[in-house]
């Protein structure tokens, strides 16, 4: 062995076998499971103190992601907050003085110039950035859930989502300013982590963390709990929120980072809110944008109970009707959503600010005429002054007995329907959890009606607009009016109305967004009664139930509008009938380990794939094995008749016309790319991608697809070795990743990962290379870039498995591969979707 020393050694009991290490190739070298010590390595070896500060980085960024959600929340609460008051400010005075005057006319018109006013700024900004219509809930739900949705995490629909919704509160619409808070969140939480902005250019930080989708869905993750943490004061809620309704990949490590997060969210609000409203800074008295207060029956009515057990009866039935009522709302919702897409949305965008001012106008006229004649005047009992000893401070001087309104009334009384219609939504659903006996059962219907039929109009224009406060405000109402019956009319006095407003407005809410645990907690933690638990989540539950027995909630709805291919929580019994090979698509764009330029660039250019297979063709030589040995012989006879191949796959669903069409059956690389004949002084890659298109010119460029190949020839066996991504690709060619003919594939650039990355989450368009600046006769080695080692499923796989391990890793694509390392088929989202699901199985009874 001492001789030995300055070659390459490897010696056993059975062998020695001595050469030069330098005569090595890399590729040799690579295959025999060693490197050169001085070449770079691509990717960096686990370096435990980077790890470390990773991890720490990670943790301030959710805590400042945190930070700035309560901030985006105390901005949106402050300015609404100032906007609504000038405007009931202004009304209310004109008001009192045109009701003796009789000039009551002018006071709507006042009314009127203020919300349309409003309203109109609301739908500029959505006309600025569509995507910040709504709620912006359905959208963050489809990110999180692996689609992404163009613009939805962009700093310009952060700002147009946080004036719109300013406007549209202030505007009167019947929305809510918590459902934008979480959109909100979620736009802080993807852009902060990443230092840079696509809006804004000139933000551009070198930041080398968090460069990929999977971290920026986690920071994604955070921000939105954080906005349900700040708009309800509920980091518990938030973060459940985050994960039943969000989040399709979870991980241990990302619960608890979330909650310091909505925690960090929830006090910062907290602490401004509170010393700016008390200037008692440090005191934390406001929780949340909303506050439901504290429910505490009075110390002088011993008869008070929250609730007892008899009670539970009638929570249920009220979670029973809440369904109804919410699937009601639903499906009349989705009915004008389609109408919309029919007859508004293809027309120019002004008509769409023209809906938003025709509801305004609506809304408002409903609500004055309401309050006008609809409303009675009634005597201010001592009850709203007794209670002031069960109501939080912050509620009761401000929020309840300061809120009531005499508007067309004479001396001590008021009128009970411009207390609920003039005044803040957060405001209203304070009288009816606080007051006592001040709403009769005809005016709590009346409103219930009003607003139900206005609320499912408005959500859906093109204004930013939430629903949990006008669906909360709504329940309340019914809950209420249910109260008022037993206690009138049936004669049971224990019943406390603040319980069954409460219970109302969660069954109505739960029948609307069909939330079952992450809403309970949030609602405990905005009630701070530990007791509500119980009814609230059986009211919760039977309210999904029975809403689910008619349709989806609400987000879901709007999700299928929008046709997302969102996947749910799991597949149905049935749907384990299908295997992988059912679902697969087999008719496949591939690239070889070493592809030439021309043939990349056609590839990128004439397909929108995210990802493509890396594969080498097969050459049978099954032939000779089989003429000897009859043992192997029978062997190969096996695998030939139970290994199914794309080519075997596609004859199949090809001779069932209920399968794929015929016209889909031909290769992309079978047809012209169409244009323009090219130019004599045009580059020669350019010349070559306009003629007929040969993808693979560097292996068996006299073996290109033909029109007089077979099923066989067409769908030949490739053996597959990784994939390689889009982005990856697109970068190599953009920086001259390639080598020569003449050269070894070792002389080729390597690229280090944080290269690689550096373009995240922006990478270039394969349409705006630069064709003159690439020869294509060179070849790019996409080998060291690929990944080896994917997740695969057998053609045999369940359906339920396959899904199941795409959802839980987060994949994007998942291949097909056989018993002998041969690539059949791509599974991507669309293949998992309940429509293509269904289809699948629909096709499967019809051949059996």
């Amino acid at each position: 062995m001492a001789g030995c020393r300055g070659s390459l050694c490897c010696c056993c009991r059975w062998c020695c076998c001595c050469g030069d290490r330098e005569t090595r190739t890399p590729e040799e070298l690579t295959i025999l499971g060693e490197t050169q010590e001085e070449e770079d390595e691509i990717l960096p070896r686990k370096d435990y103190e980077k790890g470390r500060k990773y991890e720490a980085v990670k943790w301030m960024m959710v805590f400042a992601i945190g930070v700035c959600t309560g901030l985006v929340g105390l901005f949106v609460d402050f300015f609404a907050r100032l906007f609504t008051q000038l405007k009931f400010g202004v009304v209310q005075a004109s008001v009192e003085e045109c009701s003796q005057k009789g000039c009551l006319a002018l006071s709507l018109l006042e009314l009127l110039g203020f919300n349309l006013t409003f309203v109109f700024f609301a739908s500029l900004l959505v006309l600025i950035e569509p995507v910040a219509a709504g709620s912006g809930i359905p959208e963050i739900k489809c990110y999180l859930n692996g689609v992404k949705v163009p613009g939805i995490v962009r700093l310009r629909t952060l700002l147009c989502k946080v004036f719109g919704v300013l406007f549209s509160v202030a505007g009167g619409l019947f929305v809510g300013k918590e459902g934008p808070m979480i959109h909100s969140g979620a736009v802080v939480g993807a852009g902060l982590p990443q230092f840079q902005s696509i809006s804004l250019r000139k933000i551009q930080f070198n930041f080398p963390y968090f460069r990929s989708d999977r971290d920026k869905r986690d920071f994604v993750s955070a921000g939105a709990a954080a906005g349900v943490a700040a708009a309800f004061g509920a980091p518990i809620g938030g973060t459940l929120f985050s994960l039943e309704e969000g989040s399709s990949f979870w991980n241990q490590g990302l619960t608890w980072r979330v909650l310091f997060c909505s925690m960090s969210a929830t006090f910062t609000l907290n602490f401004f809110r509170s010393g700016i409203q008390f200037g008692s800074w440090g005191s934390f008295q406001l929780p949340g944008l909303l506050n439901f207060g504290e429910f505490k029956c009075s110390d002088s009515d011993k008869k008070c109970h929250l609730w007892t057990a008899m009670d539970l009866g009638f929570f249920i039935a009220m979670g029973v009707i809440g369904g109804l009522l919410g699937a009601t709302f639903n499906c009349l919702n989705k009915r004008l959503a389609k109408y919309r897409m029919r007859n508004v949305h293809p027309k120019p965008k002004l008509v769409r600010v023209l809906e938003s001012l025709l509801v305004s106008l609506v809304t408002t006229v409903v609500v004055f005429v309401a309050s006008m004649v609809l409303g009675e005047c009634r005597q201010v009992t001592s009850a709203a002054q007794v209670g002031n000893d069960s109501i939080p401070l912050q509620v009761t001087s401000e929020d309840v007995n300061s809120s009531i309104k005499t508007f067309f009334c004479p001396n001590e009384t008021y009128n009970d329907m411009a207390t609920l219609f003039f005044n803040p939504q957060e405001s209203a659903i304070l009288q009816l959890f606080h007051q006592d006996s001040t709403f009769s059962p005809v005016t709590l219907a009346l409103f219930f009606i009003l607003y139900f039929s206005l609320a499912c109009w408005t959500y859906g224009i093109s204004v930013p607009s939430g629903l949990f406060v006008p669906s909360l405000l709504c329940g309340a109402a019914f809950g209420r009016l249910v109260a008022n019956v037993l206690k009138s009319y049936i004669g049971l006095g224990h019943i406390y109305s603040g319980t069954f407003a409460l219970i109302g407005a969660a069954a109505f809410l739960g029948g609307v967004v069909r939330m079952t645990i992450s809403l309970t907690v949030i609602l405990i933690e905005s009630t701070n009664e530990i007791t509500y638990g119980l009814p609230l989540m059986i009211t919760l539950m039977v309210a999904k139930w029975t809403g689910d027995f008619f349709n989806k909630g609400i987000y879901d709805i709007h999700v299928g509008l929008r046709g997302v291919p969102l996947l749910e929580w799991e597949t149905e019994v049935e749907m384990d009938k299908l295997r992988a090979s059912d679902i697969m698509e087999p008719n496949l764009t591939y690239v070889y380990p070493h592809t030439r330029i021309q043939s990349l660039v056609s590839i990128l250019r004439t397909t929108v794939h995210h990802a493509f297979p890396v594969v080498t063709e097969n050459r049978g030589n099954e032939r000779e094995f089989m003429k000897g040995n009859q043992l192997i012989s029978n062997n190969i006879k096996f695998k030939k008749s139970s290994i199914l191949t794309r080519a075997g796959e596609q004859r199949r669903r090809s001779q069932s016309m209920k399968s794929y069409p015929s016209s889909e059956l031909r290769n992309m690389c079978d047809e012209h790319v169409t244009s323009e004949e090219p130019g004599e002084k045009e580059d020669l890659l350019q010349q070559m991608l306009e003629r007929r298109y040969t993808p693979y010119p560097n292996l068996y460029p006299d073996q290109s697809p033909s029109e007089d190949w077979t099923m066989e020839e067409r769908f030949r066996p490739l053996t597959f070795h990784g994939l390689v991504l889009r982005s990856q690709l697109v970068t190599l060619l953009v920086r001259g990743v390639c080598y020569s003919e003449s050269q070894s594939s070792a002389s080729q650039p390597r690229l280090s990962y944080a290269e690689m990355a550096e373009d995240y989450p922006r990478y270039p368009d394969i349409h705006d290379l630069d064709l003159t600046l690439l020869n294509p006769r060179m070849i790019v080695d996409v080998t060291p870039y690929m990944n080896p080692a994917p997740f695969t499923v057998s053609p045999n796989t369940h359906v339920s498995q396959v899904f199941t391990l795409f959802r839980t890793m987060g994949l994007r694509h998942l291949p097909v591969v056989n018993a002998v390392g041969e690539i059949v088929g791509v599974i991507t989202r669309h293949n998992l979707t309940h429509e293509f699901l269904q289809a699948r199985l629909r096709q499967h009874y019809q051949t059996l």
